[in-house]
């Protein structure tokens, strides 16, 4: 009979020596973002875009968790609904979280102030100009304000102001959109503004295209669409698989019929709804010739179309006829999966791309040399 192996005296398993080329790109991709990183005061300078509906406290909690930083959508929410989605969302954290806060809305000074009672670190301001009272206001309470800025006028209009951060966000994105592409933004922008940290929106799926931004000057970027699918979104089964199923190509702007009924563009996927809508549009054009109705009455008709819409598709389901608002990158979610499994796909990406660059370029380090005591880079 053979005697028991005493396992306490086995050699312990070899370590596999950490992989000095990935840890170089690593840290290159940190010192990329650090500005990002450090005002947002997380981990990983990734935003969570604000979806109604979607972004809520599971969703930001979870990318806060995540070393992301998750941002509440406010939406139409009045003082006591957003007091009660705060506390919600830091009863799942304790990470840094953001609030993204309407202009336009009747209450804006309210919201403000539930923010700054419960100590949200930073507000963001979205919808419109925003007032500089508001900017003022959040400032003196020792917050930070990211603004959105569709053109370089109005991110130097912004800084002047006295905004802490830019967000500018290009027409790939899911949801109302401007005319002008991500690319083109950042091409406009970040060479120009360089007295505050910019964050990159719009059509952004994977890591390379981050490394992208980051090279080009942003401090970080904002993601909505990729994060639609995960695990933690409250989102509605059928509106998750609408993602997964669609392509690229399937996310498109509405499209207005008469500029004397202008309709603000909104990306979405296409659906009955979106097929109705045009019906809808063409209708009352028709009345409006015919003086059956005036210009504001059927500028309001239309409008009120797609109310509720969003809630419809997000929440019970209705991917027929509810709006299925996604960005061109849609067609990079193709399974449901946990935030933390998300972020960490982007990381991977994002560094695989420094890593081939550097191997491109010839920058390799070896292992010595890479873990050599005193590295000033390290």
């Amino acid at each position: 009979m053979t005697a028991p192996v005493d396992t306490a005296t086995l050699p312990a398993p070899p370590v596999s020596a950490p992989d000095p080329l990935h840890a170089r790109a690593r840290h290159q991709l940190d010192q990329l973002w650090r500005r990002g990183r450090e005002f947002l005061g997380c981990d990983i300078a990734i935003m969570g875009g604000a979806m109604s509906w979607v972004s809520e406290r599971n969703l930001v909690a979870a990318i806060s968790n995540g070393g992301g930083f998750g941002v509440i959508a406010s939406g139409s929410m009045n003082p006591v609904q957003l007091a009660a989605e705060i506390d919600a969302t830091m009863a799942r954290t304790t990470r840094p979280f953001g609030v993204n806060l309407i202009t336009l809305h009747p209450q804006l000074f309210d919201l403000i102030e539930v923010c700054v009672a419960k100590s949200v670190s930073h507000i963001v301001l979205a919808g419109g100009l925003p007032p500089s009272a508001a900017i003022q206001r959040i400032k003196q309470a020792g917050c930070k304000v990211l603004c959105f800025s569709p053109a370089l006028v109005l991110a130097k209009k912004l800084v002047r102001m006295g905004v802490d951060a830019l967000v500018i966000e290009g027409m790939e994105a899911g949801g109302h959109i401007g005319p002008v592409s991500t690319s083109v933004l950042s091409q406009e922008i970040l060479p120009n503004i360089s007295e505050v940290p910019v964050f990159v929106a719009g059509g952004i799926g994977r890591g390379e295209a981050i490394v992208s931004y980051l090279e080009m000057g942003a401090a970080g970027v904002q993601l909505g669409t990729r994060f639609v699918c995960a695990t933690e979104s409250i989102a509605h089964a059928n509106f998750k698989r609408a993602f997964i199923r669609a392509a690229a190509r399937d996310a498109v702007p509405s499209v207005q019929l008469d500029p004397r009924l202008p309709v603000i563009p909104v990306r979405a996927l296409l659906n009955e709804g979106t097929r109705r809508f045009t019906a809808v549009q063409r209708e009352v054009i028709e009345r409006f010739d015919r003086g059956e109705v005036n210009q504001k009455e059927a500028q309001l008709e239309i409008e009120h179309f797609w109310a509720g819409a969003l809630r419809r598709a997000v929440i019970d389901g209705d991917v027929e006829f509810g709006s299925l608002m996604a960005g061109q990158s849609v067609g990079m979610v193709t399974a449901e999966q946990p935030t933390q499994v998300i972020l960490g796909e982007l990381i991977d990406q994002a560094v695989a791309a420094i890593s081939a660059r550097n191997a491109r370029a010839g920058n390799g380090l070896d292992a010595e040399e890479w873990t050599r005591p005193g590295r000033s880079d390290r």
